[in-house]
């Protein structure tokens, strides 16, 4: 029976002094009541009785994250998301397990100081464009004082700014008034840009008109023109240019009528338009041709 108990003693002293210690994990050992050794990941062993595991510490990145309320340079309460990656640093597992009872009570601490201190000094509009300086400042500050305690700081984020719903419902009608604004002068301009188009067009559009009536009286000039030297050499006589000028003035008369006529839509006021008002406006603009010449000097 001896052997047999000898045997399972044994078996039992060496469950009792295995330590098996999963990946990024360290263990902390003390032997009777003062801290020993730390073991890492594997497979490890103790002395039963006298040595005791203490406790473990992961080594993996943690995330830590601290919602904080505090109020900008205007008088704006906001709410800060800020979260906080760290980790325990290998070669100082002693100082992150004894040093400190709860890391992250330490590090909330540690954010509201710099977050109160950081954000009073801006405006609530600076604050969007200025998150990202604040959360450095929040890791350099960590990194400073959590170094001691055996952690390391990763990362800080500011992942949320949320100010007051009055402020947010103020905000987005600033915002909306601010987009119709653009929106407006956008289509203020665009009407702008039509308008100076179309007057182009049409300006375009009166001076090829015009080219084309200097055209067409052009040649319908040098049409009497032949057709009165064809009449010189028949009749031997003498047509003076004033009748050419007469006869060009009827035609367009007459051209302006057969327009009006063949128009549906416009808003011309007719005159007589019978030989004696042909006449009687032929005799104006004759006279009015001659007090032209008059005035001018021209025989």
């Amino acid at each position: 029976m001896e052997p047999i108990i000898v045997i399972v003693i044994a078996v039992i002293v060496l469950i009792l002094s295995i330590v098996i210690v999963p990946q990024q994990t360290m263990v902390i050992i003390e032997r009777l009541g003062k801290y020993n050794r730390i073991l890492g990941p594997g497979l490890n062993f103790k002395i039963p009785i006298v040595e005791r595991v203490a406790g473990k510490e992961s080594v993996r990145i943690r995330q830590l994250d601290v919602p904080v309320e505090t109020k900008t340079q205007d008088n704006v309460f906001v709410n800060l998301g800020v979260s906080i990656q760290f980790l325990a640093i290998s070669e100082k597992i002693f100082d992150a397990f004894y040093k400190l009872t709860d890391v992250n009570q330490q590090i909330t601490s540690y954010v509201y100081d710099v977050v109160r201190a950081e954000v009073p000094k801006k405006k609530l509009d600076d604050l969007f464009e200025s998150k990202d300086e604040i959360a450095q400042t929040i890791k350099t500050d960590l990194s400073g004082s959590m170094d001691d305690f055996g952690y390391s700081i990763v990362n800080s984020l500011i992942t949320d700014i949320d100010p007051a719903p009055n402020v947010k419902e103020a905000m987005n009608q600033i915002n909306a008034t601010a987009r119709l604004r653009v929106a407006a002068q956008n289509e203020a301009e665009a009407d702008k840009i039509r308008q100076v188009k179309n007057a182009e067009a049409d300006a375009e559009a009166k001076k090829l008109q015009g080219e084309g009536v200097a055209q067409q009286r052009a040649a319908i000039i040098e049409g009497f023109k032949s057709s009165i030297d064809d009449l010189k050499k028949v009749t031997g006589s003498d047509v003076k240019t004033q009748d050419v000028m007469n006869m060009v003035m009827m035609v367009q008369y007459f051209d302006a009528l057969r327009d009006i006529g063949t128009t549906g839509q416009n808003n011309a006021v007719l005159i007589p338009y019978g030989a004696g008002g042909s006449n009687e406006i032929l005799q104006q603009m004759t006279q009015a041709m001659v007090a032209s010449d008059k005035i001018k000097g021209k025989p």
